[in-house]
């Protein structure tokens, strides 16, 4: 279940830091409405790894469709569009 906490419980910031582990995040509203979430820094190394890799997947995949929709350049029509 999210833990979800009015922005004024920040007054006893100590608190709100010691609920928040890896998995266990808080989320802070304003008015009602989602403002701020505070996060495990390894979980959040995690997640940013997670991102990385599947945007390098991304970009292998469309390199793969690019070589069976397209032709592909011999080294040596390489060389000669590089000027080598």
């Amino acid at each position: 279940m999210p833990n979800i906490k009015p922005i004024s419980d920040l007054r006893n910031y100590t608190s709100v830091v010691k609920e928040v582990s890896y998995g266990n995040r808080v989320y802070l509203t304003k008015n009602g409405h989602g403002q701020i979430a505070m996060i495990n820094m390894q979980e959040l190394d995690d997640i940013e790894k997670q991102l990385a890799l599947y945007k390098f997947e991304i970009e292998m995949q469309k390199g793969e469709k690019s070589i069976k929709e397209e032709e592909t350049v011999s080294s040596e029509e390489l060389r000669k569009e590089l000027g080598i």
